[in-house]
């Protein structure tokens, strides 16, 4: 095959194709980002008030439809800004258009407003506008809702990540942005609800136009306009002056000890036991405590699957723990045997099982129907007799949304689990990397939830490892950004071992037992092998690994070391973990940006040496999976760091400092 450019976006996102400009305008005190037809981070002096506002058109299959452009004009005055457009989504059995019009002055008004007309009949899930909330100073605050019968109700944004829509029947809510200064947002042409988006891992509660208990879909006739408008009214005078930002730099502070690093494991799909067992050598040397490996009964070759497992096992001298799907079509004590005795008969010894069935990898509403399986009490009793003296774990191998609909009874189990995936809703660099601002709420959700039962999360990666919200996931033939496909190009790029590390050091900080990040091989991977689609630079080049196989080889053998806390003063920027093991002190650094960024790293004393997982280390770090066994950068004190975009840093001191 021939060899393809490595250009800098390769090593950056793993993908050539661009994303639009974005352009941030100004209107006195308030700022907004235009992004694709959008609006984002809309901030009043500097504070964050609305993470976005978007018009969207969803189809049948709840697909979101790209808008195309066209005469676009935007104005940025002395103390206001305008923008205008029209845009069209289309598919070969359907199109809208919709005329957009957004205004911004120094008064504090912000108004953005769409008038839609069909071009056919339009069956849609929804079209119309979407307002999110941030959840820096938003969450467990209070809100006043005004109602669409012109009813008011004092509530909160929920602390814990509520099932279901905690506000229906929505016209208005006002919140406080800052002592002194409050937003209210009016919502005109329909009647919106509220979702807390943060059970699909995005920093946001989402307020949306039409209700999810009415019918869906529903058609929107042909050449039968309607307005929809939003209008952000931001009062007041700040109780306080807001100190100001002293440069551009971020500062990590080091500090004491702070319980555990969790055990760090990846996972091996069913699918890939072959390939992984032909990488053995690659999984062994990245010395992992733990592999979560994956039998799935609806699927044949389960012991030839698990006699693949064993010997990895043996080779890698790792953990096994052993997920099993039941194809919940006879009882679970049926089944569960079934599966033991294939397991056994490859001579497969697992140290722990996590059991589930098939209908429980799909979503549901709260409190609606699901199709017959077994319980979690008539699965867990099925595991625990086929599997004497093992560990059993129960909750959900998809994302939290659906433990968080469907919760484990307290006790039950051994230990709870899930995994997440940055790509439900949004598919974008700078969504996708906000996402890790959602999993303090996660954690503390389960943790309300689950009580003390030991937490494991994952295996987790940019791609998506199953769709619950549709048969199949979906597809990315243009090695782009796809929402919910189970291949992102940004997991063979630095983008991932960025991603991979602010998850670590949230779920560090969250006090989690065991982190499973993606899987050793196939298209979660961090062990590069040959695929069905295509792979930019690496099917040309002698590339071994991908730079999130770092992550893993340099944090694996960290699992259960003593955690330090490691205080970024922009952890949306940059991400810090730091760890103590008998050889010195470790500190990880991910640039979580497409920026460079300064930081100042305070607590740490002495001489140290560097590693870099950046652009300039980039084909180093394909070829030789021992990259961080080499010598670092001698460093007499550790004083600051420039991190390039997506660069990950290691810092390690001797004992002796």
């Amino acid at each position: 095959m021939a060899k393809s450019a490595l250009t800098r976006a390769i090593k950056l996102t793993g993908t050539d194709v661009k994303e639009g400009k974005r352009r941030t305008l100004a209107a006195g005190p308030i700022t907004a980002t235009f992004d694709d037809g959008a609006l984002r981070h809309i901030r009043f002096k500097g504070a964050e008030v609305l993470r976005g506002i978007a018009y969207l058109v969803r189809d049948k299959n709840w697909g979101t439809y790209a808008p195309v452009i066209e005469n676009l004009k935007l104005r940025q005055g002395k103390d206001s800004f305008s923008i205008s457009y029209t845009a069209t989504c289309r598919d070969k059995d359907q199109a809208i258009r919709y005329e957009a019009k957004i205004e911004a002055g120094s008064s504090g008004t912000l108004s953005f407003s769409a008038v839609a007309t069909p071009l056919t009949d339009v069956l849609t899930n929804r079209t119309g506008f979407v307002v999110l909330h941030p959840l820096a100073g938003v969450v467990g605050e209070p809100v006043e809702i005004v109602h669409t019968d012109g009813k008011k109700r004092k509530g909160r944004f929920p602390k814990f990540i509520s099932p279901g829509q905690p506000y229906f029947e929505i016209r208005s809510l006002k919140h406080q942005v800052m002592p002194g200064v409050s937003a209210t947002v009016l919502m005109e042409g329909n009647k919106f609800e509220m979702e807390d988006h943060r059970n699909w891992m995005d920093a946001s509660y989402k307020t949306y136009v039409c209700s999810l208990l009415d019918p869906w879909p529903y058609t929107l006739r042909k050449g039968e306009p309607f307005t929809q408008s939003i209008t952000l009214t931001i009062e007041g005078k700040p109780a306080a002056r807001r100190a100001a930002k002293s440069g551009s730099g971020v500062t990590v502070a080091v500090g004491g000890a702070s319980g555990r690093m969790p055990v760090l494991a990846a996972g091996v799909p069913m699918a890939e036991a072959a390939a992984a067992l032909d990488k053995a050598d690659l999984i062994a040397a990245m010395r992992l405590p733990e592999l979560v490996f994956q039998i799935d009964g609806r699927n044949a070759g389960q012991c030839a699957a698990a006699a693949a497992f064993q010997s990895l096992k043996e080779k890698t001298q790792a953990r096994a723990t052993l997920e099993i799907v039941l194809p919940a079509k006879a009882s679970a004590r049926q089944e569960v045997n079934a599966i033991a005795d294939d397991v056994r008969a490859a001579g497969f010894k697992p140290d722990a099982v996590v059991i589930t069935q098939m209908h429980d990898l799909k979503s549901f509403q709260p409190n609606t129907p699901r199709p017959w399986g077994p319980t979690y009490e008539e699965m867990a009793a099925a595991a625990r007799a086929a599997f004497p003296g093992l560990a059993v774990g129960g909750g959900m191998l998809s994302y939290f949304t659906e433990l968080n609909r469907k919760p484990v009874p307290k006790g039950l189990f051994d230990f709870v689990t899930h995994s997440v995936c940055p790509i439900v809703h949004a598919a974008d660099d700078v969504s996708v990397m906000e996402t890790l601002e959602a999993i303090p709420s996660i954690i503390a959700s389960t943790r309300n939830m689950i009580g003390r039962t030991p937490y494991r999360l994952g295996p987790s990666s940019i791609p998506c490892r199953d769709n619950p919200y549709g048969a199949a996931v979906a597809p990315n033939p243009g090695n782009g950004r796809v929402c919910l496909s189970d291949m992102d190009p940004r997991q063979r790029a630095l983008f991932a071992a960025a991603w991979n590390v602010g998850l670590l050091a949230a779920a560090a900080r969250g006090g989690l037992d065991s982190v499973a990040l993606g899987a050793v091989t196939g298209p979660q991977g961090a062990i590069y092998r040959r695929m069905s689609h295509a792979q930019p630079w690496y099917d040309g080049a002698k590339a071994a690994v991908y730079p999130a196989y770092h992550v893993l080889a340099g944090l694996g053998p960290a699992s259960g070391n003593k955690r330090l806390e490691a205080e970024s003063s922009a952890p949306a920027q940059v991400a810090a973990l730091a760890h103590r093991s008998r050889n010195g002190t470790e500190l990880w650094l991910a640039n979580l940006t497409a920026e460079p960024r300064k930081v100042k790293v305070t607590g740490l004393s002495g001489a140290s040496e560097l590693h870099r997982l950046s652009e300039s280390q980039f084909q180093k770090l394909a070829v030789d999976p021992g990259f961080l066994l080499r010598p670092g950068d001698r460093l007499k004190k550790p004083g600051s760091v420039e991190l390039g975009p997506y660069e990950v840093a290691r810092l390690r001191t001797s004992v002796s400092a």
